[in-house]
């Protein structure tokens, strides 16, 4: 069998596996989210559940913050596959893993609340920061408007890199994303009014704080350092 059909074997049986665990993490978040959402509903001796509303921080946070795990996940996938570093191997594993999660409970919460997983009315992302008194807001646009998202060009460019350039530009692409992130996530902690949903906002601010300091280190190694 020649070479890169062996190659491409591997990478895919490799790939198989990875999704195959990112799916079955995530039926263990079901029942989290369920307990989360059954108290907010109930904590106040209410008979009816009081869900927010589709234009509120809550649902704004949820719909535009999958979007933005989503690629996180992708990229990890990606770099997962171009180099042989454990160290970026781990790390990143460890995002597929946790904002997979946590994307998750993100759309179950959606679906619990029966809200839209895309904004009404064709409105952009990060309205929900301005609607809500927040900072940052984006207006209508993609979701690559969003910040700390990386380009179609800069998957593509990370998908033929190997090795130590693919370890530094997936650094580089990662440690945007989450300047990017921190702040959605803190403006939610401020903004929102699920409680599950406010912890796992400062959840994410405290991980992704601690990711960003790995990732510096792990440039730094490399001589090399963020772009921003």
């Amino acid at each position: 069998m020649p070479v890169a059909v062996r190659e491409a074997d591997s990478e895919e049986r490799g790939r198989t596996r990875l999704v195959r665990w990112v799916v079955a993490a995530g039926v263990a978040v079901l029942a989290l989210l369920l307990a989360g959402v059954l108290a907010f509903a109930f904590a106040r001796g209410d008979d009816e559940p009081r869900v927010p509303g589709v234009d509120s921080a809550d649902a704004g946070f949820a719909r535009d913050m999958a979007v933005h795990h989503q690629q996180a996940v992708e990229m990890s996938f990606i770099v997962r596959d171009r180099t042989d570093d454990e160290d970026v191997r781990r790390l990143a594993y460890d995002i597929a893993n946790t904002q997979a999660n946590q994307r998750g409970m993100l759309l179950g919460w959606l679906d619990l609340w029966q809200l839209p997983k895309v904004a009404p009315d064709g409105a952009g992302p990060m309205v929900w920061m301005e609607k809500e008194g927040g900072h940052g807001g984006h207006g209508a646009g993609s979701a690559a408007a969003m910040p700390g998202m990386a380009s179609e060009e800069e998957l593509e460019r990370l998908g033929r890199l190997r090795g130590e350039e693919a370890e530094v530009f997936h650094l580089q692409l990662m440690t945007d994303h989450h300047q990017g992130g921190v702040p959605m996530a803190e403006a939610c902690v401020s903004l929102c009014a699920v409680p599950a949903e406010k912890r796992l906002a400062a959840g994410m601010v405290e991980g992704q704080q601690s990711e960003l300091r790995l990732m510096r280190d792990l440039l730094a190694d490399r001589g090399a350092k963020p772009r921003t």
